[in-house]
């Protein structure tokens, strides 16, 4: 990593070591043991990483947390006294000693980790679910931006928030006219459908749902009544940012605008699309939906054939 500290404003500085401070309050490491416990952070993270993976060695184990080798031995060798820890040579390398928990081990770890979770639970439990999401999101981002290589950050689905609307329809216009070569045309009919959404909203006939990862709008759909359909609701605007295809999200979009049908009383979920829109099509054939209805059409600045699927609820 590049050290050049003279070019680092002095008040970042100021401003990490206060995050710092503050978050290690938060989550009770100020404690002389982790969680009301008999054990240290450090000796938690170790029975932690001893829980979680197979086939570990003192010295992968080491590295991984950047623990001297001579303080993770004296570590090791305590819990080895105390039971909690055993030692065999690797079956493809004599050489290698892995390390394992025992019984005791695992059930001196298992407090701990309940403790742990229910203290973040009653950390996040004070905040609103979308603020939840923001917190997450930017847990992850920080651990990218630090160069952590497990920082895969979670996609979350949460509620709209503002700012959600103009970026939807931004990236619609920018992604179908890369994709399809659809004019503005299609980003005015985002923003007029994004824009009665809000204007109309009744929460118990209608939802948004965002989907997040890493700070940023990984996709997003919606859920509106069919106007002039008593009981049909409309799948309205699903669509997936590149960078998260190929991961189930259009699918766990769609199956969640199918679940809150349900949960609103509705007995039939409706959409219209067009035949161009390939992968879509596919996701809603695998959640149930079926094709009843398709024309020809000339729109967006193409010849295009829209169809309408149906799915009984």
């Amino acid at each position: 990593m590049r050290d050049e500290g003279g070019d680092v404003d002095e008040a970042m500085v100021g401003a990490v070591r206060a995050f710092g401070r503050f978050y290690t309050r938060q989550i009770g490491l100020l404690e002389e043991g982790l969680h009301r416990s008999a054990f240290s952070l450090t000796e938690a993270r170790v029975l932690y990483e001893l829980a979680h993976r197979d086939h570990l060695t003192a010295s992968v184990l080491g590295q991984d947390l950047g623990l001297d080798a001579g303080y993770l031995s004296r570590l090791l060798k305590r819990f080895e006294d105390q039971g909690l820890v055993t030692r065999r040579a690797a079956p493809e390398d004599g050489r290698r000693q892995v390390l394992a928990l025992t019984e005791a081990g695992r059930a001196a770890y298992a407090p701990l980790d309940a403790a742990s979770r229910a203290e973040v639970r009653a950390l996040l439990a004070r905040l609103p679910a979308a603020d939840r999401a923001l917190l997450v999101g930017a847990m992850a981002r920080v651990r990218g931006l630090l160069g952590d290589p497990a920082s895969d950050a979670p996609t979350i689905l949460r509620d709209l928030q503002p700012g959600d609307l103009g970026w939807i329809a931004h990236r619609q216009g920018l992604l179908y006219a890369a994709e399809y070569g659809f004019d503005t045309g299609f980003e005015a009919l985002v923003a007029e459908i994004l824009a009665g959404f809000v204007r109309d909203l009744d929460p118990a006939r209608a939802a948004a749902w965002i989907a997040e990862r890493d700070g940023a709008v990984a996709g997003s759909v919606f859920l509106v009544p069919a106007g002039g359909a008593e009981g049909v609701g409309k799948l309205r605007l699903l669509y997936v940012e590149p960078s998260a295809r190929g991961q189930g999200l259009g699918r766990r979009l769609t199956d969640s605008c199918i679940a809150g049908a349900r949960e609103r009383g509705y007995r039939q979920l409706t959409l219209w699309t067009n035949d161009v829109l390939t992968s879509a099509r596919r996701i809603y054939a695998q959640a149930g939906f079926r094709l009843v209805e398709a024309a020809p059409h000339r729109s967006f600045g193409q010849d295009l054939v829209g169809e309408t699927w149906m799915l009984d609820l």
